[in-house]
């Protein structure tokens, strides 16, 4: 007869791994990369520290570790690839990415935590996580604003720099009501913002009207 596993509770290397990217996940988000040791994630996890060590090799593969796994979980990439390929306006896409920003962001905000203290500890990670994620995200969206130019909707601007300011618009928004406070403040339906953001960008980026010929009268001979 077999011998029962005299470990029935333990986890599998899958479970584990998941086990510390949460733990990791909630005290980089609080605590940032610099402010959080490998020993409060391992307490937090309720493992042992060489755990951490045998999935990750370093504190600092890890954070990556996390941050990637915060992209692959909420999808929000395909939905805006999907946006940005679809047939709707350019009203209708706009409001779309705003939309579809926000409400991931606003279901949970400790990804723009992790980038922020990445970012404010000048931490190499930042500029991996642009090259790898941000800088291919805003050049799908500077490469829709070009298709616009071409057919005439859209006014002759640098693609890049108007994609930016949108997403910095979008981005903005996100950063007051959820990392700052603004919301306990002033609350904003999320439909409604997406829409605003969307609408006054858009303002910016149709073509300037055609000034009038100037068509002098003659004055009739008296």
């Amino acid at each position: 007869m077999a011998t029962a596993d005299p470990r029935p509770n333990r986890c599998s290397a899958g479970d584990r791994c998941r086990q510390i990217l949460e733990a990791a996940t909630e005290l980089f988000a609080s605590q940032g990369f610099k402010g959080t040791t490998t020993r409060q994630i391992a307490e937090h996890a309720k493992v042992n520290e060489a755990i951490i060590f045998r999935h990750f090799s370093t504190k600092e593969d890890l954070y990556w570790a996390v941050l990637e796994h915060k992209c692959e979980q909420g999808g929000e990439r395909q939905i805006i690839a999907e946006c940005l390929a679809g047939n709707a306006s350019p009203e209708e896409t706009f409001a779309g990415l705003a939309r579809a920003y926000l409400r991931f962001r606003q279901k949970d905000s400790s990804m723009g935590r992790l980038l922020l203290f990445s970012a404010l500890e000048h931490h190499k990670l930042s500029e991996r996580f642009f090259r790898t994620h941000i800088a291919e995200f805003y050049e799908d969206t500077a490469q829709y604003i070009r298709k616009q130019i071409k057919a005439g909707r859209f006014r002759s601007v640098d693609p890049l720099i108007a994609a930016r300011g949108f997403w910095g618009m979008v981005g903005y928004h996100f950063l007051i009501q959820e990392l700052f406070g603004a919301k306990y403040y002033q609350e904003f339906d999320l439909d409604q913002a997406s829409e605003a953001i969307a609408d006054l960008w858009m303002n910016g980026m149709l073509p300037k009207p055609k000034p009038r010929a100037n068509i002098s009268r003659k004055k009739p001979v008296e």
